[in-house]
């Protein structure tokens, strides 16, 4: 039987088909790169046209893994590209290894070029190592965040599902490149196209840089009280200088000892404990994903010593800040 498919009508008045080069990175994250690409394919579907065009480039113009492992095949090394191309750099586990001298090298001229550039998922630090994002709005994957604000402190990162701000963009990786990719093709050829594709690709929820990338508080843990949703949020946002548990009860108008019995409750844990885990948890990102010393570490999450840091790493995590640091540094995840 024939296939049956829907031909939507775009006005396109260009010459030849708007170009997309994907920079794999060592290591990328396939679930960022195959919603892009896949998103521009399905537009050239459904306007039975060839809308997008792209290719494949990486260091050394062979072959590249992603994190899965699966090898794929380089159209190119990274050579010097046409002014109208749109560059794509796909990123994913341990960026800050894949972000080599080369890439930056060649990342910075093609920039300096007016090149149109953007970074998926952990990819947004490589833009900013290169200093393209400096005084840009842009966005990565929540879990690398701590380690990004720690690093570039010139970039204002927000935690939307993806950015766009002048010539360059970034994603928070997954499935934010599809909504990115969308914000393009509405851009380039009207929002009936970008609709069509989102039906294709069975996403029914569009997202915009409105929309933050991680789950509200109440639906992350699990409960709904409104106040002890808002005392986590002020821990969260308050890990550098700890609040005390009295102060925070004040805050949303109760006593210490009603508080407690909120964690209680709802957390299995006291306040205190809820918020050593918060700053260890962040502790440890720092540890994993950059170069900081483990004194600046404990001070950037609220501890006034390294000793206490030590003592209480260990009796969460089974091992010292020193030992993480020897064993996993450097290492971006998602």
């Amino acid at each position: 039987m024939q296939e049956q498919r829907q031909v939507v009508t775009v006005e396109d008045t260009a010459t030849k088909p708007r170009h997309y080069v994907f920079v794999l990175l060592d290591k990328f994250s396939l679930l960022c790169f195959a919603s892009a690409l896949d998103s521009l394919r399905i537009a050239n579907r459904m306007a039975h046209k060839e809308l997008y065009s792209w290719s494949f480039a990486g260091e050394g113009g062979e072959t590249i893994k992603c994190s899965a492992g699966t090898e794929f095949n380089l159209d190119t090394d990274l050579t010097e590209l046409q002014r109208d191309d749109v560059v794509l750099i796909c990123g994913g586990v341990d960026v800050q290894a894949a972000t080599t001298k080369k890439v930056l090298n060649w990342v910075r001229r093609e920039a300096r070029r007016g090149l149109r550039i953007g970074g998926l998922c952990t990819a947004a630090y490589t833009l900013a190592k290169a200093g393209l994002l400096d005084g840009k709005r842009a966005t990565i994957h929540w879990e690398n965040s701590d380690s990004f604000i720690e690093e570039f402190d010139e970039v204002e990162l927000t935690k939307s599902v993806f950015q766009i701000d002048g010539n360059r963009m970034t994603t928070a990786g997954g499935t934010s490149s599809i909504d990115l990719m969308l914000k393009i093709i509405a851009q380039d050829f009207g929002e009936n196209l970008a609709n069509a594709v989102a039906d294709q690709l069975i996403y029914s929820s569009i997202r915009t840089d409105q929309d933050t990338q991680r789950l509200s508080t109440p639906t992350r843990i699990g409960v709904r009280h409104p106040k002890l949703s808002q005392v986590i949020l002020m821990m969260e946002k308050n890990i550098e200088e700890p609040i005390s548990p009295s102060v925070l009860a004040k805050d949303v108008g109760m006593s210490t000892r009603q508080l407690e019995r909120l964690f209680r409750r709802y957390l299995s844990r006291s306040p205190k404990r809820y918020y050593m885990e918060l700053r260890l948890h962040k502790a440890r990102n720092l540890l994993m994903q950059t170069d900081m010393s483990v004194i600046n570490v404990a001070l950037a999450c609220g501890f006034a010593s390294p000793s206490h840091f030590s003592k209480c790493y260990r009796a969460h995590y089974n091992t010292t800040p020193y030992r993480e640091r020897g064993a996993q540094s450097g290492r971006l995840s998602v």
